[in-house]
């Protein structure tokens, strides 16, 4: 697609300016819209952690009763476990308002040093728990694309192009609390 096709395709539906000084003005009334958007967010996230904190305190003591019930429930559960569970022949109890269950958590390994147990694993001769992840190396590629010119299946391609916009603005000087 020509340039002159792609302005036209993206002027369809938009205000164009039709000189240099109405591009100018057109970039600042984007700064007004930017900085008035800006407020409104900011105003927004003022509600809404407004808002947040009244219900956190709301909730509060709800999450403390809520806590102190199930520590209650859990601690009469365990010392009932057995006529509750028909001497551990199952894994729930269905009460008359709820049911209860114990469930027994999956396995799982726990590593620290991970250096050191992977050295430990070689010397053992138990390679097999050592899992090895081969992948190409882009940022490689990218430094020398001439020793990969003619590899099948890599191409190396633009990002692209991005069009901005930036009006100027400056700051307010900040004065000491």
């Amino acid at each position: 697609m020509s340039r002159n096709a792609k302005a036209k395709r993206l002027a369809a539906n938009y205000p164009v300016p039709q000189s240099k000084e109405d591009c100018d003005e057109m970039i600042r009334v984007l700064g007004d819209v930017r900085r008035e958007l800006a407020r409104t967010e900011a105003d927004m996230n003022d509600k809404l952690a407004e808002t947040k904190e009244t219900f956190e305190k709301k909730a509060e003591p709800l999450r403390d009763k809520a806590e102190e019930l199930l520590s209650g429930i859990e601690t009469w559960c365990a010392a009932n476990r057995d006529k509750l569970t028909q001497n551990g022949k199952v894994k729930f109890a269905k009460l008359k308002n709820g049911e209860i269950r114990w469930r027994v958590r999956p396995r799982k390994v726990n590593l620290r040093a991970v250096d050191a147990v992977i050295e430990r694993l070689k010397e053992l001769g138990l390679k097999r728990f050592i899992r090895t992840k081969e992948e190409v190396n882009k940022e490689a590629i990218l430094e020398d694309q001439e020793a990969v010119k003619g590899v099948k299946g890599i191409s190396i391609g633009s990002e692209g192009e991005d069009f901005v916009v930036e009006p100027f603005e400056a700051a307010l000087n900040e004065k000491a609390a």
